[in-house]
């Protein structure tokens, strides 16, 4: 499995079949959704659905991830209680506009925290919200929400937004975004050709709503044959210059590799999953 995920395939909390489908998939990680996807009426039953997933999750199976409610809305204090010390890898926050709640949340649960950004607002504080906590382990979009709030009529209306998430998760030092869903799981054509402008954009991975998608998002976001070669010569070419002190060469190609191009290249390794050692490198997904 990727070291960094490339598939966040949400499944609703509500649905135990559904849940153990999930995690026998190929999905790099699961979203377990107490939110959206959860009618009022089985809020009670996703909550009580958290223990028995991490239990069914294999040693080696994907990382399991809970999308709690809003923490200041009519479900959050039960989420909270259901997912503290349960053992999940880390939770998405959506509607996430507030740093104080984010820091509640965090000094609460003490896991990794992935914040949706779903409004206007939430956009607006990006940077201040990548930096309210050290459990702060990514930004993303909540695309759906952020359209109706934003009153964008077409998706070329979120095409800044999405640039703008980039900026404020790299310049918090934060992972890569992950890609927000694509909704018409008919559209595979439309998931890949989207998925492809994302990594050209700066996100790494996407979320998914049905298995189907994931084979797809798995072969736009992994490196070819050939990026993954050029990546592992990049870092041999970097070791080598590190061990005679130097930190900026030009390799054998004339190509010029400082420590930015190695970061990138360390990314291509992390994603391709190839065994590389990737020394003094923080691996994207955990807290900073």
């Amino acid at each position: 499995m990727s070291r960094i995920p490339r598939s966040w395939l949400y499944v609703p909390g509500h649905h135990p079949e559904r849940i153990t489908k999930a995690l026998a998939s190929s999905a790099d990680a699961v979203v377990l959704d107490l939110e959206d996807a959860v009618p009022p009426e089985q809020k009670a039953t996703a909550r009580r659905a958290v223990a028995g997933a991490v239990q069914r999750r294999a040693e080696d199976g994907p990382q399991l991830w809970v999308r709690i409610n809003d923490p200041v809305g009519p479900w959050g204090e039960a989420d909270l209680d259901s997912v503290t010390g349960s053992g999940v890898s880390g939770l998405r926050l959506p509607r996430t506009e507030d740093p104080d709640v984010v820091r509640e949340v965090a000094e609460r649960t003490g896991l990794p925290l992935q914040l949706l950004l779903e409004t206007a607002t939430g956009l607006a504080r990006a940077t201040d919200l990548a930096a309210a906590h050290p459990r702060v382990a990514g930004l993303g979009l909540g695309e759906a929400d952020l359209a109706a709030d934003l009153r964008v009529t077409s998706d070329a209306g979120l095409a800044w937004a999405r640039g703008w998430v980039v900026v404020a998760a790299r310049s918090a030092g934060l992972p890569s975004p992950v890609q927000s869903v694509w909704t018409d799981v008919a559209d595979i054509g439309g998931l890949r050709s989207t998925s492809e402008q994302g990594r050209a954009s700066g996100f790494v991975g996407r979320s998914v709503i049905h298995p189907r998608q994931i084979g797809v998002v798995h072969e736009v976001f992994t490196p070819s044959p050939a990026e993954v070669q050029a990546a592992r010569e990049v870092v041999r070419t970097a070791q080598e210059a590190r061990a005679r002190g130097e930190v900026a060469v030009l390799d054998a190609a004339g190509r010029f590799i400082d420590p930015a191009v190695v970061e990138r290249a360390r990314v291509v390794l992390d994603l391709a999953d190839d065994g590389t050692p990737q020394t003094e490198h923080a691996h994207p997904g955990g807290t900073r």
